[in-house]
């Protein structure tokens, strides 16, 4: 838990962001009814979103995980690097991508490019925080939990050099923690 100083403050509550990982399950379960999609969760950061996710989701499904590099503390190293693949075949699958945060759009959009050469049936993306302000996208994010603005945040599985992704609910982090 944080402590009560100024480095931490509460953005969004553990209560508002089960709610709202409830939602999107209740969205992707009606959407893929009668379908086993594969959701593929972005390493480290999405494990916790999507270990909640897939609790909440009420159709069959399948899980796997992978891990791609694009950070260095708080800042985006503008290019993306594959660190664990997948571990099944996803061709001709439904894949839903499961991601904590998508801020400039680099991994994601290197992740969508590289699944896409694997030829799944489709592939979808639930993002827990989305910062449209920076993110350059030119493709539709399908499930976004919460658009942000850009300061840095950790918690709920994101972190900040690795800590931090205990935290429950989703905090803005201060200026002396992320020097």
């Amino acid at each position: 838990m944080p402590k009560k100083e100024d480095r931490f403050k509460e953005y969004i509550t553990e209560d508002k962001v089960l709610k709202r990982v409830n939602q999107i399950a209740l969205d992707i379960s009606k959407e893929y009814f009668g379908k086993t999609p594969i959701f593929i969760a972005v390493l480290n950061g999405s494990f916790i979103f999507a270990a909640d996710l897939i609790r909440a989701i009420n159709i069959n499904c399948e899980i796997d995980f992978i891990k791609i590099s694009s950070y260095s503390g708080t800042r985006s190293k503008g290019e993306a690097r594959l660190d664990k693949d997948i571990s099944v075949d996803i061709k001709n699958r439904d894949v839903i991508v499961v991601e904590d945060i998508i801020d400039s759009g680099v991994t994601i959009k290197y992740l969508k490019e590289y699944l896409l050469k694997k030829h799944p049936k489709s592939v979808t993306i639930a993002t827990l925080l989305m910062k449209p302000e920076i993110a350059k996208l030119d493709f539709k994010i399908d499930w976004v939990g919460f658009e942000i603005s850009p300061e840095f945040v950790v918690g709920y599985g994101l972190d900040f050099n690795q800590k931090f992704r205990n935290l429950k609910g989703i905090y803005y982090l201060g200026e002396n923690e992320s020097d």
